[in-house]
């Protein structure tokens, strides 16, 4: 047989493991949102003044920036499940989370007097958030991982941070809704150590859960 040929052997020989594993990660990350968001209507559920909170700027710029990190580090992680695929331009997408979170504390920092920040940066909400956005991304971070055992990452503990790091924005996503503090300076702060904490989780578990 030649190269050629047997290149192309291997190509069409692996396709439908691909195909496979694209199937059980697009489904990993809706049951990963399921369990989310059964788990944010069980333990905290939307903050009362919704109707009017969704009017305001600084509670939609949460959405901004946890929604761009949850889609990039999705895109991210998709590459980083199976061995020898290159991330490329991927491996630097959800800098753009920290960028629009970056241009939302300036805006605050202009909008805002000088003696409001530490109050803001603060808020009241600082150890529910700590403690909600990881209980909620529990179940997604565990369903995540055990979808990247079908996969194969050649670099578990990044594939496990990154895995993290999209159960941490998803749950992020949901905890915004209840959180009554919308400063960028409380979501930069809090919001980014809680999803944080989950990444490293990921990371500490998909080195030992995921190596070959």
């Amino acid at each position: 047989m030649k190269t050629q040929e047997l290149i192309g052997a291997l190509v069409a020989d692996h396709a439908p493991s691909r195909f496979r594993f694209a199937q059980i990660f697009a489904s990993s990350l809706a049951a990963a949102g399921l369990v989310a968001a059964l788990l944010f209507v069980a333990f905290i559920g939307v903050r009362p003044d919704i109707g009017a909170a969704v009017h305001e700027p600084r509670f939609l710029a949460k959405f901004a920036v946890t929604l761009t990190l949850l889609a990039t580090a999705g895109g991210l992680l998709r590459r980083l499940a199976a061995p020898g695929v290159e991330a490329g331009a991927w491996r630097f997408a959800p800098l753009l989370a920290l960028a629009a979170l970056g241009v939302a504390v300036a805006l605050e920092l202009v909008a805002a007097p000088a003696e409001s920040w530490d109050a803001r940066l603060v808020g009241h909400n600082a150890a529910i958030c700590l403690m909600a956005i990881p209980l909620i991304a529990a179940g997604p971070l565990a369903i995540l991982l055990f979808a990247l055992r079908r996969g194969a990452p050649s670099r578990p503990a990044l594939a496990g941070a990154v895995a993290g790091l999209v159960a941490g924005a998803l749950a992020a996503s949901f905890y915004a809704a209840h959180c009554t503090d919308d400063s960028p300076l409380f979501v930069a702060v809090w919001y980014s150590l809680a999803v944080g904490f989950v990444a490293l989780a990921g990371s500490a578990l998909g080195a030992r859960l995921l190596r070959w």
